[in-house]
């Protein structure tokens, strides 16, 4: 019998799920006949985030009141960095975070820490950009096709880049760039832009962490605040962040973004809520309670073609979330991106919380960051195709999501057709990269095989 139909009887029912790929556990779902709210395990919850626009359905379901609706008392907590972030999740002084894609995945197979995080709730898509200094930029601008405007033809390769970071090795200096974290969605894409135009941006290996053997270009970690500041000061040259870290470059007058990451992978997943599995299995009506809020804010975000975006620019311009001016984060969030000082282009979809199944947590998406992973030396081994979906299917949890999803659809807070059910948590192969190579996530190590530049399946770092 479906689960809505239990829960109109609103009685307590024991719900067996397939958890972690190919473990199948029990999860026990309790109702309370009276109230029809989850009976909560814990209800005071202290989630933490670092201070990016993307954050933006904790904020909202905290302001929405939809934490609240659950019976979950919550505290939104910022964090310094990715890092301090991810061992308060595993120390439990987190109960929850945003967090990069990556780190579940990364923790899982033990780069970096060992720790077993889950996600049962992807939070966006796109919102990330790559800027470079106005010194870089007008050394790239000769290289750069124009349209008949005079307005630089977008999207912009790094092949436009190359001849600046030649010239650089040539006089014997770094060319150092940012990003925020060796797992994040941006090393990864920046990574991804700089060698579809030719440039190398370095391995990892047992003995070396830093991903600079080899490299052309040095990528460093630099928290997301403070990558304007460092770009300023000279440190790095340029750098890959979520908003409004690029467009803040550009109010500032210190910098130019020259691409988005929608512009290198169309829709690409970012950031998820990531928490413990001990956690979820402790507590798994107030993991579904959790993952209602975060749907129902998603929801807001995206409704009627972003009509709620300018409520939310304002909740996160406050400092208590991002902090930054509301113009600032509004020249991304509302459906504009502005590259160059004056040059203001229509990204409708640059931030997406909920269209497109954007919440759903894909064991595709896990995949593509594994790839990227092994083809940048953090997996230092083979692995066979296999491995990569158990793999996503230990940390991904969209059993968790689609009963979340259930119990919203109940309630009247959404529609059967917002969500995917029925699928197998693959999406279907796309080619829509900046340099066209398709992805196909049932066949990763083909996909590795694919790549110009890059650990193929049978190789070593710098075989």
């Amino acid at each position: 019998m479906r689960f809505r139909k239990l829960l109109e009887r609103s009685v307590a029912l024991n719900r067996c799920v397939l958890f972690a790929g190919a473990l199948a556990l029990c999860m026990s779902t309790s109702v309370n006949a009276e109230t029809k709210m989850l009976e909560l395990e814990k209800d005071e919850l202290k989630l933490g985030f670092i201070k990016l626009t993307d954050m933006a359905p904790l904020a909202i379901a905290y302001e929405n009141g939809y934490f609240e609706d659950e019976g979950l008392y919550v505290t939104l907590e910022p964090q310094a960095n990715w890092k301090v972030l991810l061992d308060g999740v595993i120390a439990g002084d987190l109960d929850g975070a945003h967090m990069l894609a990556g780190q579940p995945l990364a923790a899982y197979i033990g780069f970096g820490t060992q720790a077993h995080i889950v996600t049962p709730f992807s939070m966006d898509l796109n919102g990330n950009g790559i800027t470079v200094s106005n010194e870089i930029w007008e050394e790239m601008k000769p290289n750069i096709p124009l349209d008949a405007d005079g307005k630089p033809v977008h999207p912009i390769s790094a092949a436009a880049l190359k001849p600046v970071v030649e010239r650089y090795k040539d006089e014997g200096k770094p060319f150092n760039m940012g990003m925020v974290f060796p797992v994040s969605t941006h090393n990864y894409e920046l990574r991804y832009w700089l060698a579809s135009g030719g440039i190398h941006p370095g391995f990892y290996s047992q003995s070396d962490v830093s991903g600079q053997l080899d490299a052309d270009v040095l990528l460093s970690v630099t928290p997301p605040p403070q990558m304007p500041s460092t770009l300023e000061a000279g440190t790095i040259l340029g750098y890959c962040v979520g908003e409004p870290w690029n467009q803040q470059a550009v109010a500032k007058g210190i910098g130019v973004p020259v691409i988005t990451d929608y512009q290198i992978w169309k829709n690409n997943p970012e950031k998820v809520f990531g928490l413990s599995k001990s956690f979820v299995d402790e507590n798994p009506n107030t993991t579904l309670a959790l993952t209602k809020a975060l749907i129902r804010a998603a929801i807001w975000l995206d409704e009627n073609d972003n009509e709620n975006r300018n409520e939310a620019v304002e909740i996160l311009s406050r400092s208590e979330y991002v902090g930054a001016d509301e113009e600032v984060i509004g020249a991304s969030m509302t459906g504009t991106f502005e590259f160059e000082k004056g040059d203001v282009r229509e990204i409708p979809d640059f931030n997406v919380f909920f269209r497109y199944f954007a919440t759903y947590p894909y064991y595709s998406d896990a995949i593509w960051y594994l790839t990227q992973m092994r083809r940048w030396g953090q997996i230092t081994e083979d692995k066979d195709d296999q491995w990569y979906d158990e793999v996503a299917k230990a940390v991904y949890t969209p059993d968790i999501y689609l009963t979340a999803a259930e119990l919203l659809i109940d309630e009247g807070y959404a529609k059967a057709e917002e969500f995917p059910f029925g699928t197998d948590g693959y999406k279907p192969a796309t080619a829509e990269f900046i340099d066209g190579i398709e992805y196909d996530a049932t066949k990763p190590n083909d996909y590795l095989e694919s790549m110009l530049i890059g650990i193929k399946p049978g190789q070593s770092q710098g075989s």
